[in-house]
């Protein structure tokens, strides 16, 4: 059984109300593109505010994934990433006014 693609409004990729993000989603292009098609239909005296007015009151928002959904996206400790930033020996001793050479 094949899962059905549904049409949410977003809840992580939001400005107003999630409406471009969810199209965005659904449509699997980059948010943006979806806004600016909004922008420039409300500019040029096209319907695009009432479009958008209406999908924010008729397209339900995205379900929440619950606290145990997202522990089970929680990368493994392998891949997470660690600092390559290198760190000097601790070679200095209680006297740290004079050079290393003279200690």
């Amino acid at each position: 059984m094949t899962t059905q693609k549904r049409l949410y409004r977003s809840t992580h990729d939001r400005m107003f109300a999630g409406v471009c993000g969810g199209i965005a989603e659904y449509l699997e292009v980059d948010p943006t593109l979806v806004r600016l098609v909004f922008v420039a239909l409300s500019l040029m005296g096209g319907p695009g505010l009432i479009i958008y007015i209406v999908m924010m009151l008729i397209v339900p928002e995205a379900p929440r994934q619950s606290w145990a959904e997202k522990a089970k996206n929680v990368p493994p400790e392998d891949s997470i990433v660690r600092s390559s930033i290198p760190v000097p020996p601790d070679e200095m001793s209680d006297d740290s006014d004079q050079p290393l050479d003279q200690q």
